[in-house]
């Protein structure tokens, strides 16, 4: 089957495919963002065993396949009682892993304050709470945008997880198996999916670019 063939008859399923992408990658990134935060928060507290938990999440979703995890969420989980949507399977798979790497990022960023800083703000009598959000939070935030954008297009791309389950509607990558089981799609049917998946990447690596030359904290 041809490129103008296959887009006439499954073009539609193509575009909802690619909006169902967005869609669980706007989902999934927000709720990254939020857990990557309270886990660095965790990582940096004085209380000890706030910091074993918060080392030990990263260490965990760090390294566990996210193949591994889906069938441990889809699968296990019932098990215990708990039946989740398959595409809140998903979302929830790309938000642990997500959120790990997320941590990570922030601590970088962290680590490119200076202790004078930290320094100052205890001699103004801020407590810890008050420091992470009125200086640590805002600069790591400044200082990651580009990783932080990086980690976007990696959570776009592990979305694709969904073709593992019965999504409906398809996200990106399933459209290519929904094809490929009903006609002779070949390549084209992966080239297709891999133009919306590169088209993405390229517009968020534009906007990360541009965010990152506003907002970077020039030393």
């Amino acid at each position: 089957m041809g490129l103008t063939e296959l887009l006439s008859t499954y073009g539609q399923r193509y575009l909802d495919g690619l909006l169902a992408t967005w869609s669980m990658t706007a989902v999934s990134f927000l709720l990254v963002m939020v857990l990557s935060v309270l886990v660095t928060v965790m990582r940096v507290s004085p209380l000890g065993p706030l910091r074993a938990v918060g080392d030990f999440y990263v260490q965990v979703f760090r390294n566990i396949p996210g193949v591994a995890l889906l069938i441990i969420i889809v699968y296990a989980l019932p098990n215990l009682r708990v039946v989740l949507d398959y595409r809140v399977c998903v979302i929830a798979t790309t938000v642990l892993l997500g959120s790990a790497f997320g941590s990570e990022n922030f601590m970088s960023g962290i680590n490119t304050i200076g202790v004078g800083q930290i320094e100052a703000a205890r001699s103004l009598g801020l407590s810890f709470t008050q420091i992470l959000r009125r200086v640590v939070i805002p600069q790591a935030l400044r200082t990651t945008v580009l990783p932080m954008t990086n980690l976007l297009i990696a959570v776009m791309l592990t979305t694709a997880l969904g073709s593992q389950v019965p999504l409906s509607p398809l996200e990106l990558t399933g459209v290519v198996s929904y094809v490929n089981t009903r006609t002779t799609g070949g390549v084209l049917a992966f080239l297709i999916s891999a133009a919306g998946y590169l088209g993405t990447a390229f517009v968020v690596s534009l906007a990360g670019n541009r965010l990152d030359k506003r907002v970077r904290i020039l030393r």
